[in-house]
């Protein structure tokens, strides 16, 4: 069992996640397969945020088994693992391996269990103090590295699996997180994205007692480092220091990740998220009084059990009212152990979908407007890669917007380097121009 394939859904927390289970495997000898056909361990990183997750990841191992074997092992890792725990094995006989996402760590004496002959093996503790002790961490990408510094979530929104499958919140320390940017920056990472279900509860589990807005400040000395992001904030905790500390310092990247979820102030009190329209838009308003330029981004679910035209009209209002750099629209989805369940007027799908195309209609106007005033503007950038099909480098601002430009000079190797652009064209969702040589 020397070889395997890993097949990743969900948020960045999830991708991270499997750079750490890849990590830990290379570094006990595995060698990572590009099939489940080649590899002898199948790995499967599920999320569990939408409806019918859980049937995806049984039709996934479904169509996994018809690669089963001699000796292949099957493995469910993430949110789905935690959630639906040992009743896999009975829906999946062939998965011999369980393991949620605060039990990483554990990975290596987990395989030494199955490769010991073990045919059912779980990891699936949520109550674990060591969740951040991960060996080694695979990055998929050579110049931007994801960051993790606070696990699980406090919260109880009414519509939320997380709290089940990842767990309380645990925070890193404020130097074990300083200590793995810097060695980060000498690897010749160029931008960190710090990560956690509500980055801004950050609270420093040392005497020193961080709190997030303070850490900021601390990385933001980090020699070398060029970037600092973080998502997801939570509205409840979001701090006006926290956007003091990006104005004071560029290399804390002017965008913030606000989910609203809805402009009805009656809806978020069914989905218990502790603020009320008014206390969301005095955070907008924040924002939109610093001294840089802030693109804000959110999340905005429709449909939630309930919802009614007024309330609908409420989030478009909404959205008019703090014009978003661009939004995640969902339909709101059954999830399981949750509050929402028991409510009343649960509406269909069909329904679901003509309040989202409203949202998606009116976000696009938005987008279109927004973007355009960047038209002549000179932007750095971070070049991510190059597009063949287009023959355009790919890039990225600090306010997150993607900026795909033309170069001048041919055969260059721009990949990693920051550039100045100048936008000739802007559309809804990326901005378009030529580099300033």
């Amino acid at each position: 069992m020397k070889t395997f394939y890993i097949e990743t859904f969900g948020c960045q927390m999830n991708a991270h996640d499997s750079e750490k289970v890849v990590g830990t495997l290379l570094t006990r000898g595995y060698e990572q397969v590009e099939t489940p056909e080649d590899a002898e361990l199948v790995l499967y990183n599920t999320c569990s945020i939408r409806d019918k997750a859980e049937q995806k990841v049984f039709n996934r191992l479904q169509n996994f088994k018809r690669h089963a074997g001699k000796g292949k092992v099957f493995g469910v890792l993430g949110c789905v693992a935690q959630q639906e725990g040992e009743k896999i094995f009975d829906r999946a006989p062939h998965v011999s391996l369980v393991v949620g996402s605060a039990s990483y760590n554990q990975l290596p004496q987990l395989l030494v269990q199955i490769e010991n002959g073990d045919k059912r093996v779980t990891g699936l503790s949520l109550d674990t103090e060591d969740t951040f002790e991960t060996p080694m961490t695979s990055r998929d990408n050579p110049h931007r590295a994801f960051l993790t510094i606070i696990e699980g979530c406090n919260k109880a929104c009414s519509y939320c699996v997380v709290p089940f499958t990842r767990g309380p919140e645990r925070s890193r320390t404020a130097a074990s997180v300083i200590a793995e940017a810097k060695q980060l920056v000498a690897a010749g990472y160029l931008e960190i994205m710090l990560l956690g279900q509500n980055v801004n509860s950050y609270r420093d589990p040392s005497p020193d007692g961080l709190n997030f807005a303070q850490l900021l400040e601390k990385l933001g000395e980090v020699q070398g480092l060029r970037r600092v992001r973080f998502t997801t904030s939570h509205p409840r905790d979001f701090t006006k220091e926290i956007i003091d500390a990006i104005d004071a310092n560029p290399v804390l990247c002017n965008h913030i990740h606000l989910p609203v979820q809805s402009g009805s102030t009656e809806v978020l009190t069914k989905m218990q998220r502790m603020y009320t329209r008014d206390q969301y838009l005095r955070r907008i308003e924040w924002m939109k009084n610093a001294k840089r330029k802030m693109s804000i981004t959110s999340d905005i679910i429709v449909g939630f059990p309930g919802e009614t035209e007024q309330d609908l009209e409420q989030t478009l209002s909404l959205q008019d009212e703090v014009q978003f750099d661009s939004v995640f629209t969902f339909k709101y989805s059954k999830r399981p152990n949750t509050p929402a369940l028991a409510l009343e007027d649960h509406m269909s799908e069909d329904e679901k979908t003509r309040r989202l195309t409203m949202v998606m209609e009116k976000q696009r106007t938005i987008q279109l407007r927004i973007n355009a005033e960047y038209l002549g503007t000179v932007e750095e950038v971070l070049v991510e890669g190059f597009n063949k099909a287009t023959g355009q480098w790919i890039s990225r601002t600090t306010q997150h917007k993607t900026l795909n430009f033309n170069h001048t000079v041919p055969d260059a190797n721009l990949a990693g380097t920051f550039m100045n652009v100048m936008v000739t064209r802007a559309g809804p969702h990326s901005l378009v121009g030529e580099s300033v040589v």
